[in-house]
């Protein structure tokens, strides 16, 4: 049990950098094509999806992690608890949420300037959203840092 509550931490923590980084670039074409009026290519599309299939492999990785973890079984009186039973699983939600919601949006939109606003707004909120929650994880629990796998 101990080992595999390793395996997917260590799959967990080093996931994150392909969730954030799609996230980013995602988020920064989309910019570029909404406010640079910029057509909406295939490539738009593959990323997106790309983006939106890694936030849910993770999701599912910390699904898995959140069932092994022994920080789910403490007090929620205690913030360590707290943060990690109740905080970061119901931000991710809201994080995975809005990605799938904006992807979906964008495939809805009928024009390109539309889509990759849709993708801009939702994408961009959940990438606050989990850089929010990776900050509250370092300052909850000091053995974490921001960069640093743990």
């Amino acid at each position: 049990m101990d080992s595999l509550y390793n395996i997917l931490k260590s799959a967990h923590s080093g996931w994150r950098y392909v969730v954030l980084a799609l996230l980013v670039i995602a988020l920064i074409q989309a910019l570029v094509g909404w406010f640079g009026n910029k057509n909406y290519t295939e490539s738009n599309r593959k990323l997106n999806v790309f983006t939106l299939i890694s936030a849910h492999i993770q999701f599912l990785i910390g699904i898995g992690l959140y069932v092994q973890s022994p920080f789910t079984s403490g007090p929620t009186s205690e913030a360590l608890y707290r943060y990690w039973k109740m905080e970061h699983l119901a931000i991710m939600i809201i994080a995975i949420i809005l990605i799938t919601i904006g992807n979906s949006k964008s495939k809805k939109a009928a024009t390109a300037v539309a889509k990759h606003k849709a993708i801009a707004i939702f994408f961009g909120i959940a990438l606050i959203l989990i850089i929010a929650s990776i900050a509250m994880m370092v300052k909850n629990d000091p053995s974490r840092t921001f960069f640093g796998i743990s």
